[in-house]
């Protein structure tokens, strides 16, 4: 009989060893991937805001300049500034609006005077009027970003302005945490301390709620206004899936809505806010606005539908049109809310607007039916109430 060669066992536990080493160089080199993506991506951030804040810079010393050699008359300075909005809103969209260009302004005039830190390396080439010509030179004069900058321009003490302009340098804060140590009043309050080494190691502290995340950063609306990018954004999956849902929804209605937009950025003095969804109402003739919210009712949810309303009223509204009216619609854990905000109607037409809109019955049983949809379709939550259920038996 021919001798059976028998075939070699094989080594499990090195197989073992070989697919974890083989697992942990694939999360190694995932880890150092991702790193090298981020950190590519945060430079290119911080590139693109150095050249910006250097051209917003460089754009209020051609104002200045051109108000000072202009017709000596009270409102000559304005009438540029309003005609040249206009004409840049024309020519490149957004980015240029009369409130832009006076921080262009007021961003020159403040930096070309104020001594230390950056400012007074800044100031010193101005003085010999050698300053750089070039966007890449010039754009090595500034540290921080835009949106840091036109936060220190909402401080008005000089002195002030420069503590939190050198503190933020030393501790390398966020934009987040810059507006929250100067909303806090961390300059005045470090003034009256009596330890003030104390106050400035614990002001430099980094909370988690100041971190920026990459993507955070990349869609920070004044860079995307400077690059002409389209913004799109939502806090959450859920939020944004429900979100297009209602658009969709209010359409199939048939109730008279035509759409206008979704995740309408707005801003008030120096803070950004998004609408979520904004239809016109052919028959009640206004903008109806939809503000959805992933949790409870709360009165800050009332007011900041005001503000919108307010703000829809004097930018958005036609003169032939009514005003908007507004409608919240709350997917919190307790119970689903939908709020009407009617501002500024007689109590007749109160009456004759809710009539119009869909009922809430209606659209509290549809955001409840697609909230469950999309939450059953998501594998974590689907697998959280696998787990209740169980604990429940």
């Amino acid at each position: 009989m021919p001798i059976k060669k028998l075939k070699p066992k094989k080594n499990i536990a090195k197989t073992k060893l070989s697919n974890k080493a083989t697992f942990t160089n694939k999360s190694q080199i995932l880890s150092d991937i991702s790193n090298l993506v981020e950190e590519a991506q945060t430079a290119s951030i911080r590139s693109v805001n150095s050249i910006m804040t250097a051209t917003y810079w460089e754009i209020g010393r051609k104002i200045v300049k051109v108000e000072q050699k202009g017709k000596e008359t009270a409102n000559y300075g304005e009438m540029l500034i309003k005609n040249l909005a206009q004409d840049l809103t024309k020519k490149y969209g957004k980015g240029f609006s009369i409130v832009n260009l006076k921080n262009f302004r007021r961003f020159y005039l403040s930096y070309s005077k104020i001594g230390q830190t950056v400012s007074a390396q800044l100031n010193k080439t101005l003085k010999s009027e050698n300053f750089p010509t070039s966007l890449s030179e010039l754009s090595k004069k500034f540290s921080l970003p835009w949106s840091a900058y036109v936060c220190l321009l909402s401080v008005k003490d000089i002195d002030a302005r420069k503590f939190y302009e050198d503190e933020a340098l030393k501790g390398g804060w966020s934009v987040r945490q810059l507006e929250r140590q100067i909303n806090s009043a961390f300059f005045e309050r470090t003034l009256l301390s009596k330890n003030k080494v104390a106050m400035l190691t614990k002001g430099s502290t980094f909370r988690t709620k100041d971190k920026m995340t990459t993507e955070e950063i990349i869609k920070d609306p004044f860079v995307l206004e400077f690059l002409n990018l389209k913004d799109e954004y939502s806090e959450t999956d859920l939020e944004e899936a429900l979100i297009k849902h209602l658009e969709h929804f209010l359409l199939e209605l048939g109730d008279n809505f035509t759409f206008v937009g979704r995740q309408k950025r707005l801003r008030i003095d120096d803070s950004w806010f998004r609408v979520d969804l904004i239809f016109y109402h052919r028959i009640l003739k206004c903008l109806v606005i939809i503000d959805l919210k992933i949790g409870d009712f709360s009165h800050a949810d009332a007011g900041q539908m005001n503000m919108y309303l307010n703000y829809a009223a004097e930018h958005w509204t036609k003169k032939e049109e009514n005003p908007p009216i507004g409608l919240i619609l709350c997917s919190g854990s307790k119970k689903t809310v939908v709020k009407y905000t009617l501002q500024g109607m007689k109590n007749i037409m109160t009456a004759n607007y809710t009539k119009k809109l869909p009922s809430q019955k209606l659209l509290i049983e549809e955001l409840n039916k697609t909230k469950k949809i999309l939450e059953d379709k998501n594998p974590i939550t689907a697998i959280k109430k696998k787990k209740i259920k169980r604990k429940k038996k």
